[in-house]
C-alpha cells in the first residue's frame, strides 16, 4: 500500500492550524487587537505612596502579561477629582485607565456634586489591593483591647481622643463609623499628615489612632505603638495576633480601604474581558503577593460585576456616615 503523501498547500494548512492551536495565550490576546500601544494607567495620587506602588506592581506584571507597557500617569489633587475627570473625558479605547476605589466613593458621597458619575462614566475592571485599617495606641497605654476604649469613652463622654488625619479621609470616617457604631462620645481629632497624628500619639495627646500599616509599621515594629485590632472582616496576614474590631465585640463595624481599576464607559466589553483576566491570572504571582503583605495590603481579583457592586455600597455606607456626623459637604 502506497503511503498517502500531502501536496505544499495542504501541509501548510495542517501548519497553520497547529501553530494557531498552540498559541500563547499572550498571542491568543493580541489577536484581538488590545493592546496595541502603551495603556496610561492614571493613579489620583503622588508617586511613593502605598497604593502608587500597588499600582506600579500591577502595571509591571500587566505590561509583561499582554506584551505592551503600561505607563503610571501621577495626578494628585481635589480628593482624585483631578485624575477621574481626566479618565473620564479619555476616549474608550482601553489606553486610559483609572486607579479608582474607596477614596472614589468617599468623594462621591463627600462633594456636592463631581464633574462625572463614578457609577455612569466609568466601566469596572477588577479591585486590586485592599488595605486594612488598624487601631493603634502608645506603648505603656491602658488601653489594651477596643473594649477597653469604649470603656473608657463611655466612663468619661467626650473625653477620650481618638486621632485620624484630615476630615473626610478614610481614617477620619473610619473613627466618625467608630464612635456611631459603639455608641460612644468621643473627640475626634484630625491631623494633617499621619507623622502629626502618631507624634501627638506618643505625646499622650490623644489617646487612639485609626491609621493604615504603611504608615505606622515602623513605630510598631520599634514597639512604640501598639496596635489593638484592625477594621477589616479577617484579622491580617501581617499582624495575625491582632483581633479585629468585630472579634472584639463590635460585630457592625467593618472598615477595608480598597482600589482597583476601572476604564471609561464607552471601552469595549471584550477589552474589559481582556484586562480582568490579565489581572486574574497575574495577581496570584508570588512576589507581588509576598511584596504586598509587607506594605500591610493584600492584592485580590474580582469580577467587573463586584467591583461595582462594592463601589455602590461603599458610596452608601460613607455618604450614611458623612451625614450622621454631621460633615460639611464640599463644593
Amino acid at each position: 500500500m502506497r503511503a498517502v503523501g500531502f501536496g505544499p498547500a495542504i501541509a501548510m494548512m495542517f501548519l497553520t492550524g497547529f501553530l494557531a492551536g498552540a498559541a500563547s495565550p499572550r498571542l491568543a490576546l493580541a489577536q484581538n487587537d488590545y493592546p496595541t500601544r502603551p495603556v496610561g494607567l492614571i493613579v489620583p495620587y503622588a508617586a511613593g505612596g502605598v497604593a502608587d506602588v500597588a499600582m506600579r506592581m500591577l502595571g509591571d506584571k500587566l505590561s509583561t502579561r499582554l506584551g505592551q507597557q503600561f505607563v503610571i500617569e501621577n495626578r494628585p489633587g481635589a480628593g482624585g477629582i483631578v485624575a477621574a475627570q481626566a479618565a473620564a473625558s479619555a476616549p474608550g479605547d482601553g489606553y486610559t485607565l483609572l486607579m479608582t476605589g474607596n477614596n472614589t466613593a468617599i468623594a462621591a458621597a463627600l462633594f456636592k456634586s463631581l464633574p462625572y458619575n463614578v457609577l455612569t462614566d466609568f466601566a469596572s475592571i477588577s479591585t486590586a489591593a485592599f488595605f486594612d485599617l488598624l487601631v493603634v495606641t502608645r506603648a505603656g497605654s491602658p488601653l489594651h483591647s477596643v473594649n477597653d476604649v469604649i470603656a473608657a469613652a463611655r466612663a468619661n463622654p467626650g473625653k477620650l481622643n481618638i486621632g485620624t488625619i484630615n476630615p473626610g479621609s478614610t481614617q477620619n470616617l473610619a473613627a466618625e463609623l467608630f464612635t456611631s457604631t459603639a455608641e460612644i462620645k468621643a473627640a475626634i481629632v484630625p491631623f494633617r499628615t499621619s507623622p502629626d497624628m502618631a507624634g501627638a500619639l506618643l505625646r499622650g495627646d490623644i489617646d487612639v489612632a485609626f491609621e493604615f500599616y504603611a504608615a505606622v509599621n515602623g513605630l510598631l515594629a520599634d514597639n512604640k505603638l501598639i496596635a489593638i485590632a484592625s477594621a477589616g472582616p479577617s484579622r491580617t496576614a501581617y499582624l495575625p495576633q491582632v483581633p479585629t474590631v468585630i472579634e472584639s465585640g463590635l460585630k457592625d463595624y467593618e472598615v477595608t480601604s480598597w482600589n482597583g481599576l476601572s476604564a471609561p464607559a464607552a471601552t469595549p466589553a471584550r477589552t474589559i474581558t481582556i484586562l480582568n483576566q490579565a489581572m486574574k491570572e497575574v495577581m496570584p504571582s508570588a512576589d507581588i503577593q509576598t511584596r504586598s503583605a509587607e506594605m500591610g495590603m493584600a492584592m485580590r481579583w474580582s469580577t467587573p460585576g463586584e467591583m461595582a457592586a462594592r463601589m455602590k455600597a461603599d458610596m452608601s455606607k460613607w455618604s450614611a456616615v458623612i451625614e450622621k456626623a454631621g460633615i460639611a459637604k464640599r463644593d
